[in-house]
């Protein structure tokens, strides 16, 4: 009889030739345990996903109360379902106005789709501006406006009227023109290793794009949700966007997204034509009541707020030769090493002992640190001793 990781590799499309095919049984809180009931602690969240960590039980005990009451039951937009309106009136209570209008998705690309589109539309001009390194997914739209031609060049043509600029480059900000319908950045980019924005760069960005009447939207699918110290990551930026885009750890471990706006501008996909955007399973009620409680448990236990500290303590006690720097905010962290080769040996070797970490997209020489936001001083003081001892022998 063929094994799980047989007809994983056999029957489910791969996204690389190289898949960790870690066969996975339970996870709860910090760990997840293998068929061999192996624990690994997990440093990274699914990829900045489980922020409260797997299986919160207020998370399952609002999965379980959703799913007694109705599954999906309409397209979204047309019905009124209780977990979609208590969720939307909790996230807009977080935010500053005028982002008071929420449409939900199923995903950070989704989002962000939905998003130019929303800008183009609103503005009625063509032009988009990225960011070099930026990541936003790989859908055709997202696609376009990452930042690496290497993943870019095998799908084009992509969409027309798409510029790159440099991050953190004021020189580069005159690309942004009365053309540009919207500038897409990241708050903090992930993929690129981490990279925290210079301040006066995303308040001078936020001022050009008041001067073109450009959208500035802010994609927060990996910083968003209390992970960076805040809330939200724009807070520590004094700036407020036009569009904000969210995924990855709203939806508690379930599928969701959402771009979040003004009333005034988000009714503008409401007409001419009417259904300018939709979506069959956006907003699903189990996966919006997984979030109201994952949200609820972040604010109501303050974790946003312990996530500076938890940087420090990582900060303080990952300190060896072998490490470059370490780049990042809060409980977003990218530590760099000299090169992918000595990268890849220890996140191999970490990966036998039992800690479950990665590299980056575009920032390979670099470990990824972003763990649930309730990991405790304990386990990041374990986690630490064990990337020491780790670069100590691969290094």
């Amino acid at each position: 009889m063929e094994s799980n990781n047989e007809n994983f590799l056999k029957y489910l499309a791969q996204t690389s030739t190289i898949p960790l095919a870690i066969e996975i049984k339970k996870a709860e809180g910090v760990w997840l345990f293998d068929s061999n009931n192996k624990k690994y602690l997990d440093l990274i969240s699914g990829i900045a996903v489980n922020n409260i960590g797997h299986c919160h039980p207020e998370v399952i005990n609002a999965i379980q109360d959703q799913i007694q009451k109705h599954l999906h039951v309409m397209v979204y937009g047309e019905f009124v379902l209780e977990a979609q309106v208590k969720l939307a009136k909790l996230i807009q209570r977080t935010l500053p106005e005028p982002l008071n209008n929420i449409y939900f998705v199923n995903s950070g690309s989704e989002a962000i789709e939905g998003a130019i589109k929303l800008a183009k539309r609103a503005t009625g001009k063509p032009k988009i501006i990225s960011f070099d390194n930026a990541y936003h997914g790989s859908t055709h739209g997202a696609l376009s406006m990452i930042g690496d031609e290497a993943l870019k060049q095998p799908f084009q043509p992509l969409l027309p009227e798409v510029n790159k600029i440099k991050f953190n480059d004021f020189n580069t900000l005159d690309e942004i023109d009365n053309k540009t319908a919207c500038v897409v950045i990241e708050t903090i980019q992930g993929e690129a290793g981490a990279i925290v924005p210079k301040p006066e760069f995303m308040r001078a960005l936020r001022k050009k794009c008041d001067e073109t009447q450009s959208l500035l939207i802010l994609d927060e699918v990996q910083c968003g949700f209390g992970r960076t110290g805040k809330l939200w990551a724009f807070e520590h930026y004094s700036i407020t966007p036009d569009i904000i885009v969210t995924a990855k750890g709203l939806g508690g471990g379930l599928p969701l997204g959402a771009f979040i706006s003004s009333k005034e501008i988000m009714d503008k996909l409401s007409f001419d034509p009417a259904l300018g955007h939709i979506t069959t399973f956006g907003g699903n009620p189990v996966s919006c009541a997984a979030a109201y409680a994952t949200l609820n448990v972040i604010i109501k236990n303050e974790l946003y707020k312990k996530a500076e500290s938890k940087e420090r303590l990582f900060r303080k006690n990952l300190n060896h030769p072998a490490i470059k720097s370490i780049n990042g905010k809060g409980l977003m962290l990218a530590v760099e090493f000299d090169s992918f080769e000595t990268n890849k040996k220890i996140i191999d070797s970490l990966i036998k002992k039992g800690v479950i970490t990665d590299w980056f997209l575009f920032a390979p020489k670099c470990l990824r640190i972003a763990p649930p936001l309730t990991i405790s001083e304990e386990q990041i003081n374990y986690a630490c001793s064990l990337i020491i001892d780790t670069i100590n022998e691969e290094a």
